[in-house]
């Protein structure tokens, strides 16, 4: 098992090869992949030691202390996130060699073909087709909140493959080319006048049974690896004090005093100290991934993410008075990612709405957390064993 000092000289060793100060940055990342740092638990050859999960603080500090560059995580988030552990735990040696590294570093950047716009909150009702046709399927369907479509490479994909059993068993799980011939993407403009997701149309895409992930008609259970990720990419990310929503409201706070009453200082106090809260747990939760798989206390992580999200940016706007309804920049831009913090309060409050339906709705994660943490009745479902072509659309 590699120790706290091992990985120590690793690093050094790899800075010494690669000076951050001379080294291309790709360079440099490629270099960290291959020296088995990028991500230390993973298996050695694929960017890990097989090395506890807790080392990586070790060698991220030893990095960020020499000025090495990361791979702009926030960027990559779904391909970090999501795809990577559903790669590892279901992918063949050859998928895991060829999609692992150029995911890491950056050079393939993923994004997420579940949610249709008949199956959200319902993902398993899912309609896009996948008809196996010699030794590829091919795919008819529409996707639709596919955030990062627009640059992306590599999607994750689910579709149905079994119309004659129930619903949650005939799905397969795929990775798509999103440069396919019969994949389009067009982009989805929201209230921010932003476009950073998309829908996705997919007419007679072609998938070689190579990119399949699971085994045929196994998807939903491969699926359910990406969903827990996810909701714990989502709200159980690693911030400092006053990191996310709370840190503008608590500087606006202070640097202007002749906002505040009463009744706005008990509401952040409270809200304060509920982002501290989740904070402290979602560190709690990042230590159990240590063992392993994430549980389902990301979903409970994700249902507080969003509410003090909403609740945060409402009381920012509220503390403004009439300069926190501006909101200067309705260009219809198409970002690579989400940025709450450097933006107008009146984006932030716009923004967050989202939070509750991304990732699983509120809704949805209610009855998990329920179900699955709290032990509770499971609520009736009266679909569950008819086969997915004779139920009501």
């Amino acid at each position: 098992m590699t120790d706290t000092e091992e990985l120590r000289r690793r690093t050094q060793e790899l800075l010494a090869q690669h000076p951050p100060a001379s080294t291309d940055r790709l360079d440099f990342l490629r270099a960290r992949f291959d020296a088995g740092l990028a991500w230390v638990h993973y298996p050695e050859g694929l960017g890990g030691l097989g090395a506890p999960r807790s080392l990586q603080g070790v060698v991220n500090a030893e990095l960020e202390a020499a000025g090495a560059p990361d791979n702009d995580p926030r960027r990559i988030g779904i391909g970090l996130g999501m795809a990577a552990p559903t790669i590892l735990a279901y992918g063949t040696e050859e998928q895991k060699r060829r999609y692992l590294r150029p995911l890491w570093t950056g050079e393939e950047v993923w994004c997420q073909l579940f949610s249709e716009p008949g199956a959200g909150s319902d993902l398993a009702a899912l309609g896009t087709r996948a008809v196996r046709e010699g030794d590829e399927w091919i795919v008819n369907g529409q996707k639709v909140w596919t955030s990062s479509a627009h640059v992306a490479r590599w999607a994750i994909l689910i579709a149905r493959t079994a119309p004659d059993v129930p619903k949650h068993q005939g799905i397969t799980y795929f990775v798509c080319d999103m440069t396919d011939p019969g994949v389009e993407v067009r982009p989805l403009r929201q209230i921010t006048g932003e476009a950073e997701f998309n829908e996705v149309f997919l007419a007679d895409v072609r998938i070689p049974d190579t990119r399949r992930l699971g085994e045929a008609g196994d998807g939903w259970r491969v699926a359910q690896t990406t969903l827990m990720n996810e909701r714990v990419s989502i709200g159980g990310m690693a911030v400092p004090r006053e990191g996310g929503m709370i840190g503008p409201v608590a500087r606006t706070w202070r640097e202007r005093p002749g906002l505040r009453t009463h009744d706005l200082h008990q509401r952040l106090l409270r809200l304060w100290v509920e982002a501290e809260v989740t904070r402290f747990t979602g560190e709690r939760l990042r230590q159990q991934l240590v063992a392993g798989q994430p549980g389902y206390e990301g979903s409970g992580m994700k249902l507080a993410f969003a509410r003090l999200n909403q609740e945060i940016s409402g009381l920012e706007v509220e503390l403004r008075g009439e300069e926190g309804l501006l909101y200067d920049d309705w260009t219809m831009r198409r970002p690579e990612l989400v940025d709450f913090t450097g933006r107008d309060a009146g984006y932030r409050y716009l923004r967050s709405k989202g939070n509750s339906i991304e990732g699983g709705t509120s809704e949805v994660l209610l009855n998990i957390v329920a179900e699955r943490v709290l032990g509770l009745p499971a609520e009736p479902r009266t679909d569950k064993d008819v086969a997915w072509k004779d139920l009501a659309r």
